[in-house]
C-alpha cells in the first residue's frame, strides 16, 4: 500500500543550489532528501516541498511529502534521517499523513522573514543569516510602503522570472519592517510568492528607507515590468519561516 508522508524540515541554505532537484546538478536540498530516503527506503522516493527556495536562502521550517511503500515505522525514518542527513539539514518530524495530502498544493499561506544588518560593527556569526548593509534606513518611511503593498495586487514587476506565463496575482496578508538592535527585519505573510518576489520586495523596501524612492510611488509598480520595481536582495538573509495549511 502506498503510504504518504508528511517531514518539517530546517536548512542552512549557505552551500547548496536551492532546494529544487535540477538534472545534473548536485548540492539542492531536495536531491538529498530524496538520495538519503531512497536509500533508508530501498525504493526511489520523490520528495514535493511546499516551495522552492533559492540558492543560499535558509528555511526554519519547510513542509515536504513523500509517498512510499516501505512499512517503516515514522519514527525509524526520522532517526535515519537525523543519522544520514548532513548536519546543515535537520528533520523536526516525520509523519503520516492524508492520502491527498500534498505540501505544495494544499498551502494556503507562508512567512518569510528578510534580515539585514545595518551596523559597521563586526556581524561574525550570523554572517550567513543576514544581509551586512552598513547604512542607516528609514523604517518609518519603510513600513508606510509596505502598507501599500498589502492586499491582492498583481506582482510581476516583484517577480525575477522575465517569461513568466501564470498569473502574477498573489495576496500579501502582513508585511512589516522592525528593528532589533542592530538588526532590520522584514517579515511577509501572504498566500504565495513568485520566484524571487520577497528579495524584490527587500531591495523596494531598502530603496525606500534610503530615501531612492517615496512610499507612495509604490501603488505604480502593481502590474508593472520588473524593471521598475527595486533590486534583488542577496538571498543569505532571506528565511522561511512558516507554511500553513
Amino acid at each position: 500500500m502506498l503510504r504518504n508522508l508528511r517531514l518539517d524540515i530546517c536548512y542552512d541554505g549557505t552551500r547548496y543550489r536551492g532546494w529544487q532537484r535540477l538534472t545534473g546538478v548536485e548540492g539542492t536540498i531536495q536531491g538529498k532528501l530524496e538520495t538519503v530516503l531512497s536509500r533508508i527506503l530501498e525504493e526511489p522516493v520523490e520528495v514535493s516541498g511546499s516551495g522552492r527556495t533559492d540558492a543560499g536562502v535558509h528555511a526554519a521550517h519547510q513542509i515536504a511529502n513523500f509517498h512510499c511503500e516501505n512499512p517503516m515505522a515514522p519514527e525509524k525514518i526520522l532517526e535515519q534521517l537525523r543519522r544520514y542527513l548532513p548536519e546543515d539539514i535537520g528533520i523536526y518530524s516525520c509523519e503520516e499523513a492524508s492520502p491527498r495530502f500534498h505540501a505544495r498544493l494544499n498551502a494556503t499561506g507562508k512567512t518569510y522573514r528578510y534580515r539585514i544588518w545595518t551596523d559597521d560593527a563586526p556581524c561574525v556569526f550570523e554572517r550567513r543569516y543576514v544581509w551586512i548593509d552598513p547604512e542607516e534606513l528609514d523604517t518609518a518611511a519603510m513600513n508606510r510602503a509596505a502598507s501599500y503593498l498589502l492586499g491582492e495586487h498583481d506582482f510581476s514587476a516583484f517577480c525575477g522570472n522575465r517569461k513568466m506565463k501564470k498569473a502574477t496575482v498573489r495576496r500579501i496578508d502582513s508585511l512589516t519592517v522592525s528593528r532589533k538592535g542592530s538588526e532590520l527585519r522584514i517579515t511577509v505573510t501572504g498566500n504565495g510568492f513568485l520566484y524571487n518576489m520577497v528579495r524584490i520586495l527587500a531591495g523596494t523596501l531598502v530603496e525606500v528607507g534610503r530615501g531612492q524612492r517615496t512610499p507612495e510611488s509604490i501603488p505604480a509598480l502593481f502590474g508593472a515590468p520588473r524593471e521598475k520595481a527595486g533590486f534583488l536582495a542577496p538571498p543569505q538573509g532571506l528565511c522561511l519561516m512558516e507554511v500553513t495549511y
